[in-house]
């Protein structure tokens, strides 16, 4: 069978899942914010029900977020929404929590599940006690580097997703911190959201050029990385590896963005498929790229070639 891995991505409106897939995406994650955590948009169950209606056709792959940290309440909902879900025809559920894996296994018989546990899926172990009780794909953290990840997929019967392009997460709270912080100094108003929209962000005194976003939604409080990965130019060590999905995560892009990285990784993919041994990168996909990058964001390679963290 000749190996052609996932194109992944992220999408905050039908209007953008519909230009990714022009642009060459074979699938996308999307979900509704009470179950999935950092969605680049809200996707209510009729706009996921259209979302498949869409895609199917095109061969594009439809998969549904539930990696928020559930509590008793959500227990309550998730079963009618696992049942809605299902029912719409998607493609595979990402979870993270226990209670997700063990309601998807007996009301959404036989979908893929896909173990997303953020940067505790460190190890191989852990990887196959998951896929003991029904996961069929490992999501691994950000933090690890090229040698574990290609340790994990020599060693793994799971598929392996990797995120390749964009933003990460590198703190995340279940509490409102700016809200809190400006209730501590009371010569603020509170402000009304703390959305992404907002553009707020927080700066180090070491590094003051430096932006990390924070944005507060139902899940609490998240900062995001200063920089944003991406491993265009090295992508063939990753398809050497044979990893099964690359996710570019869209999150806080423009569509427009969003649609020039999805081409680029499209073309290095499809170029790679064709001929594994004359593979050679091409400057003209990165210089879409570059020409589109927020100049405030720096492109870098994240983990991928750092000491090991873990």
């Amino acid at each position: 069978m000749t190996y052609k891995p996932e194109l992944l991505a992220t999408a905050s409106s039908m209007e953008e899942l519909e230009l990714l897939i022009d642009a060459g995406a074979d699938a996308f994650v999307i979900g509704e914010g009470k179950y999935g955590m950092r969605l680049a948009g809200e996707f209510t169950l009729d706009m996921i029900g259209e979302a498949v209606k869409s895609a199917k056709p095109k061969g594009v792959r439809i998969y549904v977020s539930m990696n928020t940290l559930i509590d008793n309440d959500t227990l309550e909902t998730m079963p009618d929404y696992i049942r809605g879900i299902y029912s719409l025809g998607i493609d595979g559920i990402v979870f993270g929590d226990p209670a997700v894996l063990v309601a998807a296994r007996e009301l959404a018989p036989g979908l893929p599940l896909y173990w997303n546990a953020e940067m505790t899926s460190t190890n191989i172990v852990t990887a196959q006690y998951w896929a003991r009780r029904g996961a069929t794909r490992y999501v691994l953290a950000r933090e690890l580097n090229m040698e574990q990840i290609e340790d994990t997929k020599a060693k793994s019967s799971l598929e392996i997703q990797v995120q390749v392009h964009g933003m990460t997460n590198i703190y995340h709270s279940k509490r409102s911190l700016v809200n809190s912080y400006l209730d501590y100094h009371d010569d603020r108003e509170r402000l009304d959201s703390v959305e992404r929209e907002r553009g707020l962000y927080l700066t180090e005194a070491e590094r003051p050029g430096e932006r990390y976003p924070i944005y507060e939604d139902d899940g609490g409080t998240h900062i995001m990385s200063s920089d944003d990965i991406c491993m265009l130019e090295n992508l063939h060590e990753l398809l050497n590896a044979g990893v099964d999905s690359l996710k570019i995560e869209g999150m806080m892009k423009s569509m427009a963005y969003n649609a020039v990285v999805v081409r680029a990784y499209r073309q290095a993919i499809d170029a790679y498929v064709a001929d594994p041994e004359g593979y050679s990168f091409q400057e003209e996909w990165l210089d879409a790229i570059l020409e589109a990058q927020d100049p405030n964001r720096e492109l870098s390679y994240g983990f991928f070639y750092k000491e090991q963290v873990y």
